[in-house]
C-alpha cells in the first residue's frame, strides 16, 4: 500500500469515479468546518482543528467511510446514523448509492463544536 504525503497525493491515486465522490466529501467537510486544516492521518485524508483530530474519510472498494470517533455524534444524530453505522466511530456509505452529504455536514458540525469545546472549555 502506498504511503501518502498529502491529500492531493491520495486523491491523485484514486480511480476517477472514486475521486469525484471523495472530492464531494472533501468539499462538504471543508464547508462544514472552514477553520479546519487538511492532513493525512492513518494514511487517509483527514481534517484537524487547531491540531486536534476532527474527522477522516476513506474510499474502499464497496463503500466510503468517515471516521468521527465521537459518542456525541451518535448521541445527537441517533437513528439517522443507523443505516450507516458499522462500528464504534465508523460511518459507512455504500459505493453504489448517493452519499447523504447533508448528514456528513451535520456530523462534521457536531465534531467541530465538540473539538472547539475541548480546546476552549467554557465558551
Amino acid at each position: 500500500m502506498a504511503k501518502y504525503a498529502s491529500v492531493e497525493d491520495y486523491m491523485a491515486a484514486l480511480p476517477e469515479d472514486r475521486r469525484a465522490v471523495m472530492e464531494q466529501l472533501r468539499s462538504t467537510i471543508r464547508a462544514a468546518a472552514p477553520d479546519a486544516t487538511e492532513a493525512i492521518a492513518y494514511n487517509m485524508p483527514a481534517f484537524r482543528l487547531d491540531g486536534r483530530f476532527l474527522v477522516s474519510y476513506e474510499a474502499f472498494t464497496h463503500h466510503y467511510s468517515i471516521f468521527p470517533w465521537s459518542d456525541a455524534v451518535v448521541a445527537e444524530l441517533g437513528g439517522e446514523l443507523e443505516p450507516y453505522a458499522v462500528g464504534k466511530g465508523t460511518i459507512r456509505f455504500p459505493a453504489d448509492g448517493p452519499i447523504p452529504l447533508d448528514l456528513v455536514a451535520r456530523v462534521v458540525e457536531i465534531r467541530n463544536r465538540e473539538v472547539a469545546a475541548e480546546l476552549h472549555p467554557g465558551r
